[in-house]
């Protein structure tokens, strides 16, 4: 089996090669993006001004993150472009204005990993693509800006206990360790886990895996607030 291409470090740049493509019907955004991820290191995939052609260009190919504009010149959706990109494999990194609240609380009930404002510095893009590429949640100022200001953010609304159980678990800790700190059954931690994610499903933001779980803790104040450095991935 292949190994990963692998690469000498450049100022802080990953150890293994990154694939990245991005999705920006501004030609210059889609140059300036591509410059910033092959002088990081990344290996550059795709620079496309719509998904379907983001799609027709990656002809299976795989990547690991797209960087993807919030509003397209297209008349696509904000949740269709996030869950076709998904479709194919990648995680989804939303780029845009940040002061677009509705459209970014829509991308993340959609699943995007995260959101970067255009606004920021080359190297908090490309951290932040490292942070989603390695399967990270992208605890950032924006996503926090956008959940609180949005009064349409549906919550899921937890009992005590199975906040309690979301907190432990979603901070990291084995269910069965969770149970024990709360001095429960594990089955009992169990059926908690499975009615906070039929909750969740209920108002519209799934949570299928325990990173997903952390995204909602995050989002519903369950957990501390975002620190609006870690964006940095330091």
């Amino acid at each position: 089996m292949a190994q990963p291409t692998t690469h000498v470090p450049v100022a802080g740049a990953p150890a293994t090669t990154v694939r990245v493509s991005v999705v920006d019907d501004h030609e210059s955004v889609r140059l300036g993006l591509k410059a910033a991820c092959t002088d990081a290191g990344f290996e550059f995939i795709v620079a496309a001004a719509s998904v379907d052609e983001l799609i027709a260009q990656l002809g299976g190919r795989e990547c690991d993150v797209v960087v993807l504009d919030l509003s397209l010149g297209d008349g696509s959706t904000v949740t269709e472009n996030v869950k076709r990109v998904q479709a194919v494999g990648s995680a989804v990194l939303i780029h845009s204005i940040a002061d677009r609240v509705a459209s970014v609380r829509e991308a993340l009930a959609a699943g995007a990993a995260g959101v970067i404002p255009k606004s920021s510095a080359t190297k908090t893009v490309i951290s932040a693509v490292e942070t989603v590429a390695r399967g990270d949640v992208l605890n950032n100022l924006e996503w926090a800006t956008a959940i609180d200001a949005d009064s349409d953010f549906a919550k899921a609304q937890l009992g005590r206990r199975e906040r309690e159980i979301l907190h432990l678990y979603a901070s990291g800790f084995p269910l069965k360790l969770a149970a024990q700190q709360l001095g429960i059954g594990y089955s009992t931690a169990r059926e908690y886990l499975d009615r906070i994610r039929v909750k969740y499903v209920e108002v519209g933001r799934p949570a299928p895996t325990k990173v997903d779980l952390l995204r909602r803790a995050v989002e519903d104040g369950i957990l501390p607030g975002l620190d609006p450095e870690a964006g940095d991935g330091r």
